[in-house]
């Protein structure tokens, strides 16, 4: 039986404002293996979630670097997502 792992969400930007939060820990099911399961996940708990769905432009982060989707998520980790930054 694999046992589930607790992770540390941020949200940043845009994406905090449309989900009413900053951050939270999450115990994540043994589905849930890579950043990008996870991004799925957290897009189908309704609504406003939806910031986060397949098609919308939102980069993210592994314990403070820069990841893919098909990146592994380990017990402990942090993930960060947010809107790609402009400048100007």
């Amino acid at each position: 039986m694999v046992k589930a792992m607790k992770v540390k969400i941020l949200y940043f930007a845009s994406l905090r404002e449309a989900l009413g939060c900053s951050r939270e820990e999450l115990e994540l099911s043994a589905e849930v293996t890579t950043l990008g399961a996870l991004r799925a996940f957290l897009a189908s708990r309704g609504e406003s979630w939806q910031a986060l769905g397949a098609g919308r432009n939102v980069r993210a982060a592994l314990n403070q670097r820069m990841a893919d989707p098909e990146a592994v998520l380990a017990a402990g980790d942090e993930v960060a997502f947010f809107p790609p930054v402009t400048g100007g």
